[in-house]
């Protein structure tokens, strides 16, 4: 009788912290769980996929664990006793057999999504990318339209259903660009500049972070970033170019200064060539 009333416990006690679990994934929103874009989505099956695997070794260890207590407590006057017993080929070729087809699985899992959700990797869809150049700042980011000729800073937006080019660096110490419901994070670091390729699905509002704590203001270092209509997009960049704001040289090395909880500002011009010139301040004497 003890024994079922434990097996029932341990049961319920699993059951318990499964919906829970469920609950709060399905009534919070987690992000990563709650994609927009085509990369997230495949990123969120990756993570669903990947998860799913290793529970086929981690489960089978929470089930066993309670059946061992049980087996081999010392209570347990009815169990054989074998004092030679050293080796079990089956156990062997369980305990040895599953982590190694687990660990190719993975290894397959990992090698074909590395190639297919490369950063690098341009979004076809018949649509011509658009270009946004990101600076991460102490402690703001700053995003530069090369081909419209505007910047902002804390704030980013294009159309939906338009691949995204993002050309990252940073003037600062290293930092790490991320809109979780769109794409995973990409470093950002002086005197380089790394890709990121992203597509949003439909309209929205998403959450843009710093994910490389970076110092004093690293909390303040948000952006929104907004996915919208073409025609909104198109009204958007015409309100930037009304803009008093002129992001030239002197401009820009103020904005570099170190400040935090940056407000929105757009810049109606840029100075020409003035990514690339952030960028390659640190190669030395060209």
């Amino acid at each position: 009788m003890k024994k079922v009333i434990f097996y029932i416990l341990w049961l319920l006690a699993i059951v318990t912290i499964g919906m829970y679990a469920i609950e709060f994934v399905t009534t919070h929103n987690i992000e990563v769980m709650n994609p927009k874009g085509l990369i997230a989505e495949k990123q969120k099956r990756l993570i669903i996929v990947s998860t799913a695997l290793m529970c086929l070794v981690v489960i089978p260890v929470f089930i066993m664990m309670p059946l061992f207590y049980w087996k081999y407590r010392e209570q347990n006057k009815g169990a054989k006793y074998h004092p030679d017993w050293g080796h079990s080929t089956i156990a062997e070729i369980v305990w040895w057999g599953v982590p190694c087809l687990m660990i190719v699985a993975l290894g397959i899992l990992t090698w074909t999504s590395t190639h297919e959700l490369d950063p690098y990797k341009t979004i076809v869809n018949g649509k011509k990318p658009l270009n946004i150049q990101v600076l991460a700042l102490d402690w703001k980011w700053l995003f530069i339209y090369p081909e419209q000729e505007i910047a902002t800073v804390n704030y980013v937006q294009f159309p939906k259903d338009t691949p995204i080019t993002f050309s990252i660096s940073a003037d600062a110490p290293m930092n790490s660009f991320w809109i979780p419901q769109l794409a995973g994070q990409i470093y950002a670091m002086p005197g380089m500049t790394t890709k990121m390729n992203l597509i949003a699905n439909e309209t929205g509002d998403f959450r843009g972070v710093s994910a490389n704590i970076s110092g004093e203001g690293f909390a303040g270092m948000v952006f929104k970033a907004i996915a919208s209509t073409d025609e909104e997009f198109e009204d958007w960049v015409m309100k930037v170019k009304s803009s008093p704001h002129i992001l030239t040289k002197d401009v820009y090395k103020n904005l570099a200064k170190p400040s935090s909880y940056n407000a929105v500002v757009y810049y109606s011009g840029v100075a020409s060539g003035l990514f690339n010139e952030i960028v390659m301040q640190y190669m030395g004497p060209q």
